[in-house]
């Protein structure tokens, strides 16, 4: 039976649970979308939540209360001045877990954690990507024409 198990420890000592749990939260903060199995991001979810909570409301308690499961200032910065404003009117529900499938290996659950409120990159930023590739494929081209 499954009753009152807090958490998943998902196979891994206190120390690599709590210090694989930081990395990924601060990982999420930083690009707002991680690939992930799905027992991990479940536990993720959990502190990552809480902090965002922490977060719409800026204080040095606050800060120092996050300060201590997010290790880089830069991430904790952008979490009270980006992340928590964003989600201010929103009462909870700062995360989504999607399914991608299986993984090949060893056939776990991969999912995707990201912030509710990410944004796709534009597919114009592709579309200037393609150019700049294309362009540099043609000098290329040029430049073994010229050679010949």
């Amino acid at each position: 039976m499954n009753h009152k198990n807090g958490f998943n420890p998902l196979s891994r000592t206190t120390a690599h649970r709590r210090a694989m749990s930081r990395n990924m939260v601060t990982s999420l903060f930083r690009y707002e979308r991680i690939t992930t199995t799905k027992s991990k991001a479940l536990e993720v979810r959990k502190a990552a939540e809480k902090l965002i909570t922490r977060a719409k409301t800026d204080s040095v308690h606050n800060r120092r209360i996050a300060a201590k499961f997010i290790a880089d200032e830069r991430i904790l910065n952008k979490l009270f001045t980006e992340l928590g404003p964003r989600m201010k009117d929103r009462n909870g529900g700062y995360t989504r877990v999607l399914k991608m499938g299986f993984r090949q290996g060893d056939a776990a659950d991969v999912v995707i954690l990201e912030l509710v409120d990410y944004k796709l990159p534009e597919p114009e930023e592709k579309d200037a990507k393609a150019e700049k590739k294309a362009a540099k494929k043609a000098s290329a081209e040029k430049a073994v024409a010229a050679k010949e």
